[in-house]
């Protein structure tokens, strides 16, 4: 431990023969400036990581000691070939993430932290691919209690996104572009006008398939939504399938999903707005789905019981 951060820890764990690198921010006691001497049967956090970036981004850090100091001890780690750990990284990167390629090791390393620290459970937190490989993981592992998603995608990027990035060049530097631009999406949105607003071709159908089974087992799920280009609001833009309200519409009445909209952020989250924003509903829906008894509380619990 840090002599110069008390409540920061590095952990290494072994998965598959690599060694995989991160940081453990040690939970904050109401009474304690110096981390909670009992962090037992509390649900942490664990963050993933967003395509090939390491784990000390600095709004991930940020993030992981705000949440410790609410009693919810936080966890960063590098999957293999990234950042400090040891192992190859895919040579597809958005295939093998697409297909859950991470989901095992992932799944390995969260029952390790909840054996190791006694958690009680586990909640997956991943922006874009890393919101993709938490709802695989979150499919598999029983130790997870939650999952915090930051726009996730649920289609197959490689096609749809050769496609987006040589429209979205042209457009920048050309009026014309712009203009073929937004013919193209309308001609998307009448053809999904007329298939009824069914699954697009490039749907990834074995995600849904495991958000399915998080919503029906009632896993407590949370969305944080940023614009996007040429939108208005949490909606997509024009030509583009909601994946959003389908999932909404398919979860079932006794579905534990919340989604908020962060207004005057970007992708990342990463602006003052989105740091913040993130850590207010994050925190508020940590308390709400798995409140955190401080020493009193719990001294207080353990007279009621013994009364």
């Amino acid at each position: 431990m840090s002599p110069l951060i008390p409540t920061r820890q590095i952990v290494t764990l072994s998965v598959d023969g690599n060694c995989l690198y991160g940081t453990y921010h040690k939970a904050y006691d109401s009474t304690s400036a110096l981390g909670s001497p009992d962090e037992s049967n509390r649900v942490g956090v664990l963050f993933l990581n967003p395509g090939f970036l390491p784990r000390a981004s600095p709004s991930a850090v940020y993030w992981a000691e705000s949440f410790a100091k609410s009693g919810y001890p936080a966890f960063r780690f590098d999957l293999p070939g990234l950042g400090d750990s040891a192992g190859d990284i895919p040579e597809r990167m958005l295939d093998h993430v697409s297909a859950g390629g991470y989901g095992p090791v992932l799944s390995a390393i969260v029952k390790q932290l909840a054996e190791r620290f006694g958690l009680s459970g586990v909640v997956l937190m991943g922006l874009c691919s890393g919101a993709v490989t938490a709802l695989f993981t979150a499919a598999i592992t029983q130790e997870c209690a939650g999952v915090v998603l930051m726009d996730p995608y649920f289609f197959l990027p490689q096609e749809r996104m050769k496609i987006r990035n040589e429209l979205s060049r042209w457009a920048t530097w050309s009026r014309l572009g712009g203009f073929v631009s937004d013919i193209y999406h309308r001609v998307r949105h009448m053809r999904q006008l007329f298939r009824r607003n069914k699954l697009p071709g490039n749907a990834n159908r074995p995600l849904l398939r495991c958000w399915t089974k998080l919503t029906s087992g009632r896993v407590p799920i949370l969305i944080l939504k940023a614009p996007a280009v040429k939108t208005r609001g949490i909606k997509p833009r024009v030509g583009e399938f909601d994946y959003l309200e389908y999932l909404q519409a398919n979860s079932g009445r006794n579905s534990r999903v919340t989604v908020e909209f962060i207004e005057g952020t970007n992708h990342s989250f990463a602006d003052p707005v989105g740091i913040e924003a993130v850590r207010q509903h994050t925190e508020a829906w940590l308390n709400e789905c798995f409140p955190v008894l401080d020493s009193r509380s719990k001294e207080t619990a353990a007279l009621d019981r013994h009364c």
